[in-house]
């Protein structure tokens, strides 16, 4: 018996934040499946790259299915991943000059719920091959879809919202985690990425035609369907985004590679992977730098994603002991000084800086800047 757990739509909180500026006031007929009209507003811009968000009736509109999944997927970096990687596929096709950003709200949570479960006879709608009864990891037939969710596109004309492009992501497992009984030992079953493709292709054609289907969708909104393979649970990076699709029809009409990587710094065993050893080798400058002036650091570690073998994103992880304010303004003080000289330049780079107590600070910088903006929090 599988459960579900509905995870915390972080990425709504994110967009929100993100979007402080100050709020288009403009009334408009909300084009979501009800059919009463209320006012809608739009949470603004703070920079071209980040999508305007909806708010309703003075709230963020938030998704109607945000977050279903399997009950297996204990590799938080995963969400993570899935979250920011979808909104880039769906910035390939719907610009944010020109579309603005809502939460899925034609799937429900039952109707996800019911598409990420095995097919049954009870649940005749399940997208997960039937139960075969076997519990050896090669004979079984493994849960191959993890999670889906819906992203929507509106444009804006005159008072009105309509719903102008969907994006569906669908995450799928490279391992399947299973017990032989209840509570009993974990067991897992490998899927290759030739099986991951053609089961996740096959997927992504019954969704495209039961979403195109779904009330208030409409048969001529373009509709870009993408499949993100997802992490084991081992693994210290989330998963990645592997291939999509967009669609104008029913049927899926050709898919697009995507070459997307994750990767750890300092590398396991010392081995860096193929492409990022002078990368790595500017981290572990950067890294030995900080150790030298401030001694009471736990780690420091950095994930890096790489697209068409090109570094194109950098989160760095700084743990520390330290106790004091003042050492903390000091150093994040210091880290803006460094991370320029040592850092790769030309993307974005976020720094965190947190103890066992919680986040520090935060230095952050993006594609087109060369100094790092910061915040040590507790600090006036």
């Amino acid at each position: 018996m599988k459960k579900f757990r509905i995870v915390a739509a972080l990425l709504s909180t994110m967009m929100l934040l993100a979007a402080c500026g100050n709020l288009d006031s403009t009334s408009s007929s909300s084009t979501t499946p009800t059919t009463s009209k209320k006012k809608v507003q739009t949470t603004g811009q703070t920079n071209s790259n980040n999508y305007q968000g909806v708010i309703k009736n003075g709230h963020y509109l938030t998704s109607a299915a945000r977050g279903v999944t399997n009950d297996q997927d204990n590799n938080t970096m995963n969400l993570k991943s899935f979250e920011s990687g979808l909104l880039n596929v769906s910035k390939k096709e719907f610009k944010p000059s020109k579309y603005i950003f809502q939460e899925g709200q034609y799937l429900s949570t039952s109707t996800v719920q019911k598409w990420v479960e095995r097919k049954s006879n009870d649940n005749p709608t399940g997208l997960n091959p039937v139960d075969n009864g076997q519990k050896d990891a090669n004979k079984r037939n493994p849960l191959y879809l993890q999670t889906i969710e819906e992203q929507d596109y509106m444009t804006q004309d005159g008072d009105n919202l309509s719903l102008s492009g969907m994006t569906i992501g669908i995450g799928l497992n490279s391992v399947d985690y299973y017990t032989k009984e209840k509570y009993g030992a974990q067991y897992s079953t490998n899927i290759s990425d030739e099986q991951m493709t053609t089961q996740g292709r096959a997927i992504a054609a019954e969704v495209l035609k039961r979403v195109r289907a779904t009330k208030g969708v409409g048969k001529d909104v373009p509709i870009v369907i993408a499949l993100y393979k997802q992490a084991s649970d081992d693994s210290l990076v989330g998963g990645t985004f592997f291939s999509y699709s967009v669609n104008d029809g029913n049927n899926i009409s050709s898919w697009q590679n995507i070459n997307q990587r994750n990767v750890v710094f300092p590398s396991a065993g010392g081995s860096s992977t193929s492409g990022t050893s002078n990368d790595e080798s500017n981290f572990e400058n950067f890294k030995t730098q900080i150790q030298n002036f401030f001694p009471n650091l736990s780690g420091v570690t950095a994930q890096a994603q790489y697209q068409d073998d090109n570094l194109a994103g950098m989160n760095v992880t700084i743990t520390t002991q330290f106790y004091s304010q003042t050492e903390i303004i000091s150093f994040t003080q210091y880290l803006a000084q460094v991370a320029p000289k040592y850092l790769p330049s030309g993307v974005p780079i976020d720094i965190t800086v947190q103890s066992t107590d919680g986040v520090q600070s935060f230095l952050s910088r993006d594609s087109g800047q060369t100094k790092f903006s910061t915040h040590v929090f507790g600090s006036y």
